[in-house]
């Protein structure tokens, strides 16, 4: 019992070791992510350094590489309690094993000692040549042949058991060993994130002397910004409006459809009179002077049920009809546009995050709120910008200050693609998944950058969210 027992801990402690190391290799992949990552930001930060003179796309990629730089520590910080736990575990797994192989030596022992002080009664041909008959040599023979294998089978164990304790001693000290490298790393990344917190600081003083320029430019900002996000509630609500008319117009059409199925199947249940019958008796006076008095007469339960006046209306009054502001395939469209949370393909090829969503101070005018109702991203010159999942391209149109901007529909999502210099659809288009819809544009400091947004109805998402690591 007390072996089962040992047994079970020892299942438990590596199912959990196996079950943290899926965690750690996740944390490995997103560590190799984060570097790649802080790699692209810092070469777009080395073109921005041809500029002598500091500027707000300096500052705003080396806050970008902190932040990414940040994350990294936090990264490494996670793995090394992985690695903790694994110790942890490891060291409770070898322990259990030990015990078991105490166990295992101390039984063993017993029964050599057994065997020993037993040896003359023992004797095998003795043993065998005791036996009242032949069926009770036969089961003798057995016993001792079993009694052999047992204790071969407790030789067989202790090994396999000093076997299982060598190999989890190994691991420990791998896992110690990587520990200890991680650890490094982790110290030599807060020292670079000192390093580049010093610089960042000394960007900012630098631009701070610039605050009339900084002003003017932030005030130009936010009109091409409310322009721009005026403009697109605007087609917005009126997309939403068309896609709702849309849906009532083949929810009318079903419901029709429906009714005259429902009159057709009554008209067809009615009894139809062959010539040469003869009316019944109690209505023949009356069809002969007014026939349509015989008709209700008749048949009152037909007619009322059968006027088309009274039964129209009950498909579309007790049955409702689901979403109405979607058609059945705009309905797929988003819930398939919806799936894909977490794993959108970003809108452009490469390029890091300069300006996250929602309101937030500005990097410099920290007294001055700045609202992004997307996400920038800074990348390479002439990039091409790309759908990030298929639609219909609603509206392509220019703003100053903004560049050109296109609006694409998934459904009742939308994403937004602004900053660009030039366009490769047009209103009507149905685009696929990272298909080029345009050329991104350079703002006011010679950086290349786009704004990207997504909308759900009329409420805007944090495109973050939904765009792959």
């Amino acid at each position: 019992m007390r072996l089962l027992a040992i047994l079970i801990g020892v299942f438990f402690c590596v199912s959990a070791v196996a079950q943290q190391q899926a965690s750690r290799a996740e944390l490995e992949k997103r560590r190799a992510e984060i570097l790649e990552s802080i790699k692209q930001t810092e070469n777009e930060l080395a073109a921005t350094r041809e500029n002598k003179n500091a500027t707000l796309s300096q500052l705003r990629a080396l806050q970008a590489k902190l932040n990414e730089r940040q994350r990294l520590v936090n990264n490494i910080g996670s793995e090394l309690n992985v690695i903790n736990n694994n110790i942890q575990l490891s060291a409770q797994e070898i322990a259990t094993l030990k015990k078991n192989l105490e166990v295992l030596k101390i039984r063993y022992a017993q029964s050599v000692r057994y065997a020993y002080s037993n040896r003359s009664s023992y004797n095998m041909l003795a043993f065998l040549f005791s036996a009242k008959d032949f069926n009770d040599a036969v089961r003798r023979a057995k016993y001792l042949k079993k009694y052999r294998d047992y204790r071969t089978d407790q030789v067989a164990q202790i090994h396999v058991a000093r076997g299982q304790i060598e190999n989890k001693i190994t691991l420990l000290s791998s896992e110690k060993a990587q520990k200890d490298v991680l650890f490094r790393e982790q110290e030599e990344q807060k020292k670079v994130i000192q390093s580049e917190t010093n610089q960042t600081n000394s960007i900012v003083n630098e631009l701070k002397g610039k605050e009339k320029n900084l002003s003017a430019q932030i005030e130009r900002n936010r009109k091409a910004t409310k322009q721009l996000n005026a403009t697109i509630n605007e087609m917005i609500r009126r997309e939403i409006e068309i896609a709702r008319k849309k849906a009532e117009e083949e929810a009318r059409k079903k419901a029709e459809e429906e009714r005259k199925k429902q009159l057709a199947a009554a008209a067809a249940s009615q009894p139809t009179m062959r010539v040469g019958d003869n009316p019944p008796a109690s209505t023949s006076n009356a069809a002969a002077s007014t026939p349509s008095t015989t008709a209700t007469t008749t048949k009152p339960a037909t007619t009322t049920t059968a006027t088309p006046t009274e039964r129209a209306p009950r498909p579309v009054a007790n049955k409702p009809v689901a979403n109405l502001s979607l058609t059945p395939e705009a309905a797929a469209l988003a819930s398939n546009f919806e799936a894909n949370r977490g794993r959108l393909p970003w809108p452009v090829e490469k390029g890091f995050i300069s300006d996250r969503f929602g309101v937030h101070p500005h990097a410099i005018e920290r007294k001055v709120n700045v609202e992004n109702n997307g996400v920038s991203i800074r990348t390479s010159d002439g990039a091409t910008a790309r759908a990030v999942f298929e639609g219909t391209v609603a509206n392509v149109f220019y703003i100053p200050g903004a560049g050109w901007n296109i609006l694409v529909t998934h459904g009742n999502y939308f994403t937004v693609y602004s900053g660009l210099s030039s366009t490769k659809v047009k209103k009507g288009d149905n685009v696929k998944t990272k298909q080029a819809v345009g050329v991104v544009g350079k703002d006011d400091e010679g950086d290349t950058v786009i704004n990207f947004q997504i909308w759900k109805g009329a409420s805007k998402m944090d495109p973050e969210g939904w765009i792959a690591r």
